[in-house]
């Protein structure tokens, strides 16, 4: 009997995972909440562009066209290249456009059996005959309409942790929107908005931004652009961040090797790769250093007191990565956008009230800029409060960051952070469709368990208390790798040569051949 297999969304992790299962000798069915493939980026900034070289931004066995000529495409470009895509490998036929998934469950409920497996799914395979999932639907476009449940054998999330469902801060009684006479919004409606409403929404308006992360300074940099000096956009942050230049990432990504592996602590690494971590660790210091100093150099940071008070090592650790934009510290200069830093705020009638002041400021519209809650979006789905419990309650990445050992017969793709996001998530739908075909089983849930917790003590170690967001995959991606191609029986050595495979940077052309 074939196998049905449910793909939840049909961003870039659903497009990988709906391809790859394809050619596995399966048929998935793609679930799209929208009328169209791409995920966030479908719903962007105007000004939004690749934050990555496009060389580290390129499916493994489908490349960039030749007439794509810069090395940051814009979210037009990249739009078009994931369109082809999915048309080169017909993959449209099998999305389902304007469906919504509504709630997940298991059609049998969790036992006492369940809780005391030693094995996923009791087995350590991907199918168990009574491991089935309810998947229930609707028309995205009729919340009137009614529901419709799918019987499937293998649910794959691929919901994206950065859309859909805004991270903003809580406000005591009065204090908060309600009492506001101006327009509150986050940043991801305003991004949902086309070019010209955009700029019509703010024209002429007083606005206020709040964050300073790259959702932040890009809306901030686009509205002063925009509005000008005659009414500036004003950035409130609580905590300054490393931006930097984009002339710098390719530098970046070529350092990301084996050489530069051997100076950190890796999960399960025996005596002789932890000396020689901890002999050659004082060179990421040296390199953070280098970065801040060049950082403090080139950008007048001193002068506006945005000196960030962590390092830039554990920012990128972290996956706070984030390019300036361009002139952005000319906006600044010029008076189009003014810089403010409070620890907390409140909103008022006119405007907001910062901290440690008495006068308002204020303005017309405040756009947040606070991010996503990417836990909740994904507890959301499941209809069961075990399941919900689960994913709360872990603290922990997923095992080889897309299996939750306690939540059998599904996987979550795309939920992890990294600076190629297609990248990482390609080489785990590789990953999970050899799982699929039976190519190998799962360790015991216990193993898994454990090898979670050393991969949390690894971020803890490198991203300090922002490691629940971290993307330890920047600075061990190879070694990531290395692990996933282990399991599906490949070689994890890409060179023949051992200096050549010391100070190769990694990249998706290394992985074309994975069968």
């Amino acid at each position: 009997m074939e196998k049905m297999i449910a793909i939840i969304g049909a961003g870039i992790s659903g497009l990988l995972a709906c391809k790859h299962t394809l050619e596995k000798g399966f048929k998935p069915t793609v679930f799209e909440a929208r009328n169209h493939i791409g995920g966030v980026w479908c719903q962007t900034l105007e000004s939004t562009k690749l934050q990555t070289p496009k060389s580290f931004y390129q499916f493994s066995d489908f490349p960039w066209p030749d007439w794509v000529t810069e090395n940051f495409p814009d979210h037009n470009q990249v739009m078009e290249y994931l369109h082809a895509y999915a048309t080169h490998f017909n993959l449209f036929p099998l999305i389902k456009f304007n469906t919504k998934v509504v709630c997940i469950d298991r059609l049998e409920p969790v036992d006492k059996d369940e809780l005391s497996w030693d094995l996923w799914g009791g087995t350590g395979e991907p199918f168990w005959p009574a491991g089935k999932w309810n998947v229930t639907v609707q028309d995205a476009r009729d919340p009137a309409s009614s529901t419709e449940v799918y019987k499937v054998d293998f649910v794959i999330l691929c919901i994206g942790r950065f859309s859909d469902l805004p991270d903003i801060p809580d406000f005591p009684t009065d204090k908060g929107p309600e009492v506001f006479d101006g327009k509150v919004l986050h940043s991801m409606h305003y991004a949902a908005m086309d070019d010209d409403l955009a700029a019509e929404f703010i024209k002429e308006k007083r606005v206020i931004v709040i964050g300073f992360q790259k959702s932040a300074v890009d809306v901030a940099a686009e509205v002063a652009n925009r509005n000008g000096v005659t009414h500036p956009c004003t950035l409130l942050f609580k905590t300054p961040h490393w931006t930097v230049p984009d002339y710098l990432l390719p530098l970046s990504f070529q350092n990301l090797n084996r050489c530069t592996e051997l100076m950190i602590h890796k999960p399960g690494e025996g005596f002789f790769l932890w000396l020689l971590a901890f002999l050659l660790s004082p060179m990421l210091w040296i390199f953070s250093k280098v970065v801040e100093s060049y950082l403090r150099w080139i950008y007048p940071l001193k002068k506006y007191n945005i000196i960030p008070g962590h390092s830039f090592l554990n920012q990128i650790s972290s996956c706070m990565f984030t390019i300036s934009p361009s002139n952005f510290y000319d906006r600044i200069k010029e008076g189009s956008l003014i810089l403010k830093n409070s620890k907390s705020f409140s909103f008022c009638k006119n405007g907001l009230v910062i901290d440690g002041k008495t006068t308002p400021l204020a303005t017309d519209i405040v756009i947040f800029a606070t991010g996503y809650r990417g836990d909740e979006k994904l507890k959301n789905i499941f209809k069961s409060n075990y399941f919900q419990k689960q994913i709360i309650g872990s603290s922990a990445p997923f095992y080889r960051e897309c299996i939750h050992p306690r939540i059998p017969q599904l996987a979550i793709l795309g939920y992890a952070s990294s600076p190629s996001i297609l990248y990482t998530t390609e080489m785990r739908s590789k990953w999970l469709a050899h799982f699929l075909a039976g190519h190998f089983k799962l360790p015991t849930i216990r193993e898994m368990e454990n090898d979670m917790m050393n991969w949390e003590s690894c971020m803890r170690l490198y991203s300090g208390e922002c490691f629940k967001r971290s993307c330890v995959s920047v600075l061990l991606q190879i070694y990531s790798n290395d692990q996933l191609c282990k399991d599906m029986g490949q070689n994890p050595r890409r060179k023949n040569w051992f200096l050549a495979e010391l100070f190769a940077a990694y990249g998706p052309k290394d992985y074309k051949n994975l069968s």
